[in-house]
């Protein structure tokens, strides 16, 4: 039984719900009264300024704090269970996070994300710490597609922007604690308190935390993984001095012992929570965060931005390399990583026919491979890797609309970014020294031509094209000189899309479709001439990737219903390449070959991580009682249809990653200021595959349940 720490596994659970803006009409005279509830207006910051999603020309999931709970989010890997064409692979210590398949599909810091995620307004660790909670969360919005024109580092995927609750200046001393148990000797609270402590300042501090037992049963001499044990704080300070100036600093911590990462070989045919380990797991996170965002608005409206960040964490993972107690070999890092970013944007007022956004970002990010502590231990010997890898972005941005006519409007939107990459390390490979002094410089203009139709206050139709970009990195040397470094990627995006409301304000629909056109799709295969080494490069011809998607909203009286839906087609261009996994020492060149049974002919292959089919379904009904407490049943499914690992799609290596169907529901008491939850997720216990590393597949989450008690007040 681990202690109990302060924690749960829920976000914001339900405190939303007493805002005047959820609340229903209460029964009257014994009887229901009818409910005329529309659909509250769903708000984007993504473009700088407050918009409407209905009237943004973007794909995009966004939903409230109070939504992630009722849809059993807690973390990162569940976002691809309610938005279409998302896919997360959590191997623990890093994560594969693609949409529309584009995003990432190689394990090391070299390689940056093409999904950007920002918290609290500034771009996160594009790697490590991937664990990090959700807990009292106002919104997260989950944009698809290349985000060229306002995102940090520039993306070719996507961003997520996921958005703490804010202070409340003279919103009253409120707030909510929760406490939660469940299966797996789980225990948990959380909870947030809002202080206003006078007519201009406002804090607000939050707490999160969990502790459980594992969920493996472990045979063998290894040590760790003996369950989770989590604490997360933030404390957040609001000063609006006038109404032209708003000053707000966030700052969190994180302190996330998950044990380990249990896994076994991609091929094995046991439980994957049934296996075998002779070596050492762990698994530590310890990270902050903070972030100062300052708005001044001028006299004529145009506002004056400023959002600095400082994060610095270190990650500690140790882990059996061959995944069972028969072999010998392992892996651990301890790495240090701290990021600098500063944003500036000069926002024009929302009225009037023309509107525009200027902006500047830098970013400074560093990694620091600690000395002895970055290894891999195998029958070979031992392999270390210590020193920096420094990086750095810059860019400058803008983003004009014209309103053509009162129903037609025009977007222009361009950003010229400059990246560089620098590798300071030694490599002590098998008894070879080796060191890699080298850098690499990228720039690229990327940019979005949009069109938008207003066609009446319920109809809006855009259609756009759009750029994104996605900078190279330096190779690792292996005993063959110093490497070529991989060249950046590039996407083009052409997409239309239609959203509406119906019934009255009671049903929203979104609808688009688009095509991308992917070049130069960054991916580790075996060394051009000497393919038994792996090495990093550019798939020489386009990557075709098209689809639509499909959402829906509706509240219908006390019934209510959300729904995604996603269709892709992705197909390789003429590469050719040699599998790292296995031995070869024929020349294989990826423009011409030849095909041959080592030098592996893959045009028309899918691209990694992009199934064809995703799905997600939550539908619920509230019953109000004669007593004036509320019962509310919910169920959400989410399905994500089988894909591949790699472009080499070896079953027989394990490339395929099985489809995902998973189950949650809850039912909600609400008695006054109380709200009792009963709740399981993934209620058909598919044990599936969450990622595949390293020749290893790690496993998603089995059934939990358990039951929450939320007071607010």
């Amino acid at each position: 039984m681990k202690k109990l720490l302060l924690a749960s596994a829920c976000a914001v659970a339900n405190a939303a719900a007493w805002s005047p803006a959820q609340a229903q009409a209460p029964a009257q005279s014994g009887s229901q009264a009818v409910n005329e509830t529309v659909l509250e207006e769903i708000v984007v910051t993504a473009e700088r300024r407050r918009t409407s999603l209905q009237v943004t020309p973007i794909a995009a999931t966004v939903m409230t704090g109070e939504k992630l709970a009722d849809s059993g989010v807690t973390v990162v890997d569940q976002l691809q269970f309610v938005s279409p064409g998302a896919t997360v692979n959590n191997f623990g210590q890093g994560i594969d996070f693609n949409i529309r398949g584009i995003g990432k599909a190689e394990h090391n810091t070299q390689t940056t994300t093409g999904v950007i995620t920002y918290r609290d307004g500034v771009a996160t660790f594009p790697g490590y710490f991937t664990a990090e909670p959700y807990y009292d969360i106002a919104r997260v919005e989950i944009l698809r597609g290349p985000q060229g024109t306002f995102v940090g580092q520039n993306a070719t995927g996507g961003a997520v922007f996921v958005t703490s609750q804010d202070p409340i200046i003279n919103g009253g001393t409120t707030g909510y604690v929760q406490g939660q148990v469940a299966n797996y000797s789980g225990y948990g609270a959380q909870g947030a308190l809002n202080l206003p402590v006078s007519d201009t300042f406002a804090a607000r501090l939050s707490f999160n935390g969990e502790a459980r037992d594992s969920y493996y049963d472990i045979s063998g001499p290894h040590t760790g993984d003996d369950g989770v044990q989590t604490g997360s704080a933030r404390l957040g300070f609001l000063w609006a001095p006038s109404e032209s100036l708003s000053v707000l600093l966030k700052t969190d911590y994180n302190y996330l012992d998950l044990s380990g990462y249990p896994s076994d070989p991609v091929n094995a045919t046991n439980d994957l929570f049934d296996i075998t380990a002779n070596g050492d797991m762990h698994a530590l996170d310890r990270f902050g965060r903070a972030v100062l965002k300052i708005d001044y608005t001028f006299g004529n409206g145009t506002t004056l931005r400023s959002v600095s960040g400082f994060q610095d964490g270190r990650t500690e993972y140790r882990a059996d390399l061959d995944g069972t107690s028969v072999g010998n070999s392992l892996f651990g890092d301890k790495v240090d990583e701290t990021i600098y970013s500063q944003e500036i944007n000069l926002i024009s007022p929302d009225m009037g026919r023309f509107t525009w956004v200027l902006g500047a970002y830098y970013q400074d990010d560093e990694y620091e491979f600690l000395p002895g502590e970055f290894y891999i231990v195998s029958p070979a010997g031992r392999y270390e890797l210590e020193g920096t890898n420094p990086k750095h972005a810059a860019a400058v941005f803008g983003q004009l609309t014209f309103g053509l006519t009162d129903s037609l409007e025009l977007q222009l939107g361009a950003r010229y970014t400059e990246t560089d990459t620098s590798n300071h390390i030694t490599v002590n490979q098998f008894g070879l020294p080796l060191v890699q002094d080298q850098k690499a410089e990228y720039s690229n203009t990327s940019g979005k031509v949009a069109l938008n139709w207003t066609l009446d206050p319920h109809h809006f139709l855009y259609a756009f094209v759009a750029t994104g970009f996605r900078p190279g990195g330096l190779n690792v040397p292996v005993g063959l000189g110093i490497p070529a470094p991989f060249d950046e990627e590039l996407v083009t995006n052409y997409e239309i899309g239609w959203k509406a409301g119906w019934a009255e304000g009671k049903v929203r629909t979104q609808l688009n479709a688009y095509y991308n056109d992917y070049e130069q799709f960054q991916v580790i295969v075996g060394y051009p001439t000497i393919p038994v080494f792996g090495f990093e490069l550019n798939v020489p011809n386009p990557t075709t990737i098209y689809g639509f998607e499909a959402q829906l909203e509706a509240a219908l009286g006390e019934f209510s219903i959300d729904a995604g839906l996603g269709w892709m087609h992705s197909e390789l261009g003429k590469f050719f390449a040699v599998d790292p996994r296995i031995p070869s020492f024929g020349a294989c060149n990826p423009e011409t070959g030849p095909a041959t049974a080592s030098c592996i002919a893959l045009e028309g292959k899918e691209q990694t991580y992009a199934p064809n089919f995703t799905f997600n379904l939550g539908v619920q009904y509230d019953f109000a009682l004669a007593s004036g407490d509320r019962i509310t049943p919910r169920v959400n499914y989410g399905h994500v249809s089988e894909q591949w690992a790699t472009l080499f799609e070896n079953e027989a290596r394990g490339d395929r990653v099985e489809a995902r169907n998973i189950v949650n529901a809850q039912i909600a008491w609400r008695h006054d200021s109380w709200v009792t939850t009963l709740y399981g997720a993934n209620l058909t216990d598919q044990h599936y595959v969450g990622a595949i590393n390293s020749g290893l597949r790690f496993a998603g989450a089995p059934r939990t349940f358990g039951v929450r008690l939320l007071k607010a007040f």
